[in-house]
């Protein structure tokens, strides 16, 4: 560790500075001819995914029921997201929960890459990230890794990225996160708190071990290369902060994944926990197949979508019901490859009334049209409520940043 830390109070907005078990897979499905069923990287999900085979390949664990038990321990009730199965898999959750049992509180951390508006598959584990902070009481890190998406991708330059990072910044804030528990850490703008934790990670970990996780080639930028340390380097931030090993639990979705695996393989050779992962699925597209994403925005509801948008993207939206009304009524439609029964499996039905559209649904009581009705009902108030709150969050960005500051505030560094 380094003789000099970083001094970080949560308590108060203006913060200081005083001076392998990584199991390497590519996360893709080939099928027997050798053609590719499904692609899950930091960078590229595509494909119908088997989430039972990805669990396989990543090495990780599915989420028992006698887990969902201890959780409920702490919580007093089982989380929807838990239920239906959106957050499915983890590392070492258990360990964290026991930690936590012992009165050794954890941290939470989760992060965003803001090359694009935010849309509802972006919401959903910030909504849970949130869930598991009141619940536990606990502190939150959130990173926007900018200096990743300026490097991964040469579509992009900074000045579009940091438009969309102060836009991604009001959406986080708006989804309701505790400001004396919470710090936004932007990467670019807030290196020193964790340049000298990543190179302590660069240090052990070797250009072989880098390139076989995640597919770096001769084509691939140094600055690729050299951008996983970066990521990593807020799993052992609350260790500086606490001044003591502080556990981490990093709620997000799977595709993330490699990047704490290599983080894991060396955290106790620096002498920090191992941080804990809870991996949530990817909300479908509205194609239905690979995940919703912002650089296909016809796949997407996003928070700053006009209702008349949102509303047309639903109606055009791709469903598993049949050509024809009567074919409907007489085979039922197909649920499970539905994006409208999964947006409302999720986000706005209760247990029971998803059991109900299901079956309603696959027993050809209930037409399309019907369920992208609901869905535009409970999608608009939903949606026009973030934005609301998203007015409000320009207000109290400096609460929330790492630093105390403003977003386009000149944040440079000088000796006092």
């Amino acid at each position: 560790m380094p003789s000099e830390k970083e001094s970080i109070s949560f308590e108060k907005s203006n913060m200081t500075l005083d001076s392998s078990d990584a199991k390497i897979d590519n996360g893709s499905e080939s099928d027997s001819n050798g053609v590719k069923d499904f692609i899950v990287t930091p960078w590229e999900v595509t494909g119908d995914i088997d989430y039972s085979k990805l669990i396989e390949k990543f090495g990780t664990y599915t989420i028992s029921d006698a887990l969902l038990e201890k959780i409920k321990y702490f919580t007093g009730e089982i989380h929807p997201f838990l239920k239906n199965k959106y957050f499915f898999s983890h590392r070492d959750l258990d360990v964290v929960l026991d930690e936590y049992k012992r009165g050794n509180k954890f941290y939470l951390y989760t992060g965003r890459g803001p090359s694009g508006l935010v849309h509802l598959g972006h919401l959903m584990p910030w909504l849970f990230t949130k869930y598991l902070q009141e619940k536990f009481d606990v502190k939150l890190i959130f990173q926007l890794t900018d200096d990743e998406k300026f490097l991964f991708n040469s579509n992009l330059d900074m000045k579009t990225i940091q438009k969309y990072t102060y836009e991604n910044i009001l959406d986080i804030i708006s989804i309701g996160f505790d400001p004396k528990r919470t710090k936004i850490i932007v990467d670019t703008k807030h290196i020193k708190y964790l340049y000298p934790l990543s190179i302590e990670i660069a240090k052990k970990i070797t250009y072989s071990t880098a390139k076989a996780v995640f597919g770096f080639s001769n084509s691939s930028n140094i600055g690729m290369i050299g951008f996983p340390p970066v990521q990593g380097a807020p799993c052992f931030l609350p260790s500086i902060i606490e001044n003591k090993p502080t556990p981490v639990l990093i709620p997000a979705a799977i595709d993330q994944d490699p990047y704490w695996r290599v983080t894991r393989d060396i955290a106790e050779k620096l002498g920090y926990p191992k941080p804990a992962q809870i991996h949530s699925k990817f909300i479908p597209g509205l194609s239905s197949v690979g995940k919703m994403s912002s650089s296909k925005p016809e796949t997407a509801l996003f928070t700053v979508d006009d209702p008349e948008i949102l509303e047309t993207k639903i109606k055009n939206t791709f469903t598993g019901g049949q050509p024809t009304v009567a074919l409907q009524r007489k085979l039922g439609g197909n649920a499970n490859i539905c994006p409208v029964y999964w947006y409302l499996n999720y986000l706005f039905d209760t247990e029971k009334e998803s059991q109900e559209r299901y079956s309603d649904c696959t027993s050809g009581n209930l037409l399309c049209g019907e369920c992208k009705s609901d869905m535009i009902k409970n999608v608009k108030p939903f949606i026009k409520d973030i934005q609301t709150k998203r007015d409000k969050a320009q207000n109290l960005i400096k609460d929330f940043m790492i630093d105390g500051r403003e977003f386009f505030e000149d944040s440079s560094v000088g000796f006092k």
